[in-house]
Parts: structure tokens; C-alpha cells; sequence
């Protein structure tokens, strides 16, 4: 697993990003994904994460309603839309993917997410 993350800048309070994450590796499509967050001087942040299959999603309530995770195995690409970005969202956003194939959505402890992309840096001003 080899995750790439992109779309992160600056932008405006009520603006909107896509980030995407890309992986070159063959299981793909049988993992668990999910973006998590990290601000200097604060513990990673849990996001979001979706299910293997893409039914199952988890948000955490500060992007309920805001932020929309999703992903396109065909593609070997997650997703997260965010939207009425807020300048409380400034973090460099990191994508995961859990360790264990075939888990459920269920986790937000970076500890299950064995694999890591590098991360893309989203400012909101405000």
C-alpha cells in the first residue's frame, strides 16, 4: 500500500475542497480507508473513514453534514469533499488505510490504520 495525497491550499471560510488520495499497491479495494487530521501540538484527529465496499461511513460530528467521504476501487482513489469549510479545519489532512482486510468502518484509532500517505496541507482563512 502506497498512498498519495493531493488537493489540499488555501482557502476562504464557506469555500470548498476535494482532496483525493491515490495507492499503487493491489488491495486497494479490500481495505478500510480514512482521512484523519493533525494540527501542531495536537494528537491526530479522526475524520472520516469508509467501508471496504464503500456502503459503511463514519464521520466525526464536527464535518457531519460538511465533509463526504467516498472512493472509487476501480480507480484505486479515496475521496473527501469538503465543504462550508471552516478556519477550525486547518490541518494537514492525512489519508490511512487499516491494516486489517476487509475491516468494518467502525475504527477511529489511528493505531488500526497501518498504512499512511504523506498528507496535504488545508488552510482555511477566515
Amino acid at each position: 500500500v502506497q498512498l498519495q495525497a493531493c488537493g489540499g491550499g488555501l482557502v476562504q471560510a464557506g469555500d470548498s475542497l476535494r482532496l483525493s488520495c491515490a495507492d499503487s499497491g493491489p488491495t486497494f479495494s479490500s481495505r478500510t480507508l480514512g482521512w484523519f487530521r493533525l494540527v501542531p501540538g495536537q494528537e491526530r484527529e479522526f475524520v472520516a473513514a469508509i467501508s471496504w465496499t464503500g456502503v459503511s461511513t463514519d464521520y466525526t460530528d464536527s464535518v457531519k453534514g460538511r465533509f463526504t467521504i467516498s472512493r472509487d476501487n476501480a480507480k484505486n482513489t479515496l475521496y473527501l469533499q469538503m465543504n462550508s469549510l471552516k478556519p477550525e479545519d486547518t490541518a494537514l489532512y492525512l489519508c490511512a488505510a487499516r491494516s486489517q482486510l476487509y475491516g468494518k468502518a467502525g475504527s477511529r484509532n489511528p493505531a488500526d490504520f497501518g498504512f499512511w500517505g504523506q498528507g496535504t496541507l488545508v488552510t482555511v482563512s477566515s
